[in-house]
């Protein structure tokens, strides 16, 4: 492997950092390059794609951090998952996706596709801070829109809203119901 020393010196930085961690900061804390982080984290990538690693180089949110590959997370996400996080019911489930695939969203949109009041289930994830407030809507009355947060992209483990899964025809009929 190239730049075994380096690999290892980010490799560090990543292991030691509890957020994601962008390329240039990686570069500074490490005293490297962007080029060299770039190819460290290449030598990363191909060294955490083997099967005898139970961990995985990810990017979320614009940095990369080291988490626990899928299959072995399952196993011990309650055991070393985070005690606050517990499990978001299928209701608030519903909710956070249609935040996710509408956004800005109002909460009356989001009633006029769920079909029940969400009051809860918004206050719910305003208070886990997986949603905002991103701003009012040009419309009577002026209602809040809702959006998505860095805390939502954590928890699934995305880079950005662009990575959320595709939605089929008849899902995104659906979510179009408020528009």
């Amino acid at each position: 492997m190239e730049l075994e020393k380096e690999t290892a010196l980010v490799e560090t930085v990543l292991f030691l950092e509890s957020e994601p961690v962008p390329v240039k900061t990686i570069s500074i804390k490490a005293q490297l390059s962007e080029d060299v982080v770039d190819k460290c984290i290449e030598n990363l990538k191909d060294k955490y794609s083997e099967i005898s690693s139970g961990i995985e180089l990810v990017m979320i949110t614009g940095g990369w951090c080291l988490t626990p590959k899928k299959e072995f997370w399952s196993v011990l996400r309650e055991q070393y998952g985070s005690k606050k996080e517990g499990r978001l019911s299928r209701s608030a489930i519903e909710t956070l996706s249609i935040i996710a695939y509408s956004q800005p969203i109002t909460r009356a949109e989001i009633e006029g596709i769920r079909g029940v009041s969400v009051d809860n289930m918004i206050r719910l994830l305003l208070d886990r801070g997986l949603i905002k407030d991103v701003g009012k809507k040009e419309a009577p009355g002026r209602p809040i829109q809702y959006g998505t947060t860095k805390e939502f992209l954590k928890l699934f483990k995305l880079n950005s809203i662009a990575d959320l899964p595709k939605l089929d025809e008849n899902e995104e009929e659906r979510f179009e119901l408020a528009r």
